[in-house]
């Protein structure tokens, strides 16, 4: 009677587990399309509010932000004791003024959405990732908004003054004048600024290229002695001839190479964990 029984409950068909719910399965690829476009749209929104806070501040944006390091009293060379001198301006083309206008008004609109427009980006991809990958994200999206922040603050503060008053007192002979033509001058803070933005990414590049395991630590100690020439070559370049304002600028650069590189050191660590265990790779 129990083995009929027994055999009766392992003939019984056994439930079968529900598959996982995929938080993305319910929508189709023009579903995705259109969440992206309005995304998309949502972010372009964010840096259009910021176009409009800078419209309404233009006066102090442009006076006090963007012509500031052309004063020689700006903080900056206060702070750091250097002899500065103000910067000559000149208008050479008729609308020069009206595009060197809206353009500040732009670049400054897209630093104040582009904390918005990251964040919109994430939550397009939130919903097909687990809750523990959604907080490792978040925590990634702050990361990259912080980097991106403090290198555009990096990039004014530090280089944008010191390679201001270079160029300015550099002459290469006396007969030649320094007048800078409006639009050069916000063309090359412009990018002076955004390029800081991206460079400082490079914590978060050497996490991505390390995860995916393309990146070692090794490596980058390997360039590490050209990485270091690099750094005070640009510094050099950038700065006035005097070791001080040279080390302003190469030393922020040399800790971020180095930070990368711990960075590099922990992301691959926890990778061959993850693939060989406790244990680690063998030998």
């Amino acid at each position: 009677m129990a083995d009929t029984q027994a055999r009766q409950i392992m003939e019984r068909e056994l439930p079968k587990a529900a598959p996982p719910k995929i938080n993305t399965d319910e929508m189709s690829f023009l579903d995705h399309l259109e969440e992206l476009r309005w995304r998309i749209i949502k972010g372009l929104m964010a840096i259009l509010g910021g176009v409009v806070v800078a419209f309404i501040f233009s006066d102090y944006i442009i006076d006090v932000i963007l012509l500031g390091p052309a004063y020689a009293d700006f903080f900056v060379y206060r702070f750091v004791g250097i002899e500065a001198v103000d910067v000559v301006f000149q208008n050479r083309r008729l609308p020069g003024q009206f595009f060197t206008y809206w353009g500040t008004l732009l670049l400054s609109g897209l630093i104040i959405g582009s904390p918005l427009m990251i964040y919109q980006l994430w939550k397009f991809i939130e919903p097909a990732l687990e809750t523990s990958e959604k907080k490792k994200t978040r925590f990634t999206v702050f990361i990259i908004i912080f980097l991106f922040l403090a290198g555009v603050s990096f990039g004014y503060l530090v280089l944008t003054p010191f390679a201001v008053q270079y160029f300015m007192q550099f002459q290469m002979s006396e007969v030649v004048r320094n007048d800078i033509d409006i639009n050069a001058y916000f063309s090359i803070v412009s990018m002076w600024v955004l390029a800081c933005g991206i460079i400082f990414q490079l914590p978060m590049i050497s996490y991505t290229l390390s995860r995916i395991g393309i990146l070692t630590p090794e490596l980058m100690r390997k360039y590490r002695k050209i990485a270091i020439i690099f750094c005070f070559i640009l510094a050099a370049f950038i700065t006035p001839p005097d070791p001080i304002s040279q080390l302003i600028i190469a030393i922020p650069l040399l800790l971020l190479y180095q930070f990368s590189i711990y960075i590099s050191k922990i992301v691959n660590r926890k990778r061959e964990k993850e693939i060989w265990g406790e244990k680690g790779a063998p030998e």
